[in-house]
């Protein structure tokens, strides 16, 4: 169907870019959203009603993703050789085309969050170079909403398939060839984006064993995600002590953002740490429910 996105204009000199979830489709796994509608979900993060929400008076642009391939690939695929495409994979054109938008609509913000959740999380790795592009001069901060990076330990080529796949290596830079290559995560990736961003800051959401990316996305179960998780972002905090704090409650649950804003982890709320994420506060620190 024809790609859609949305603006919503607060007269606001600050920009949310959040990037929707949609699933994702490979080879081995495909489960993801195919069709977008108008509109912005007046959810969590973008409800500009709720008075815990710290970037309520934001301009806004909502980004669906409805291509299976993290808003990032661009490559159609004939899977069983008859000559017509059964797998489009957009989201490169899709997020490209939101982001024209967003530079038209709104030229010059002085600070941008762009915001992920699942497929939209992973999304905004990729998505962070072009929003850079767009915007220059803006103070940018990152938050990931269970889409950290995290993949299958020791298994780089698990997502050296996807980047073939969806036709995504031109995001991972000749400088850093253990980007990819060192221990199956994006984490050395998600350092280096920080290197080349000196201002960036990065915060990650997730659920101990997230049962969408620990048994669905990435088949290694939830004990396995929740060691991978705790040490991926033990060792992106030790690179970036001041520029990179995680939240984690214990849990199986998926994202937070629209669907549990209320919630808290180690006793603090997720609204209210985005705020002191925002306002690059003392207050910001990572948090964990007990026991993790």
């Amino acid at each position: 169907a024809q790609y859609t996105m949305s603006a919503r204009d607060q007269g606001s000199d600050e920009l949310l870019i959040f990037l929707e979830g949609g699933g994702a489709c490979w080879s081995d796994v495909c489960i993801y959203v195919s069709e977008v509608a108008a509109g912005i979900p007046q959810l969590g993060l973008l409800d500009p009603t709720r008075t815990d929400n710290p970037v309520g008076s934001w301009n806004q642009v909502y980004v669906p993703n409805c291509d299976g391939s993290l808003l990032s690939g661009d490559k159609d695929l004939d899977l069983d050789g008859d000559g017509l495409t059964d797998r489009y994979h957009r989201g490169l054109h899709n997020l490209s085309a939101a982001l024209d938008v967003a530079r038209s609509t709104f030229q010059s913000p002085k600070r941008v969050l762009l915001a992920g959740q699942s497929a939209g999380g992973l999304g905004s790795i990729f998505a962070l170079p072009l929003v850079r592009k767009v915007y220059p001069d803006a103070d940018i901060v990152v938050l990931n909403d269970s889409g950290v990076g995290v993949a299958r330990p020791g298994k780089p080529e698990f997502m050296m398939q996807l980047l073939d796949e969806w036709n995504m290596w031109a995001f991972i830079p000749e400088s850093c060839p253990e980007c990819i290559a060192q221990n199956g995560h994006f984490t050395d990736y998600l350092l280096w984006q920080m290197e080349q961003d000196p201002k960036l800051r990065r915060g990650f959401l997730s659920y101990s064993q997230d049962t969408n990316l620990s048994d669905l996305f990435l088949q290694i179960g939830g004990a396995a995600f929740q060691e991978a998780l705790l040490a991926e972002m033990a060792r992106a905090e030790s690179v970036q002590p001041d520029r990179v704090r995680s939240w984690i409650p214990e849990g199986a649950g998926h994202t937070f953002v629209t669907l549990e804003p209320e919630k808290t982890a180690g006793g603090v709320p997720l609204m209210g740490w985005i705020g002191a994420m925002l306002d690059d506060s003392p207050q910001w620190t990572s948090v964990r429910d007990e026991g993790l």
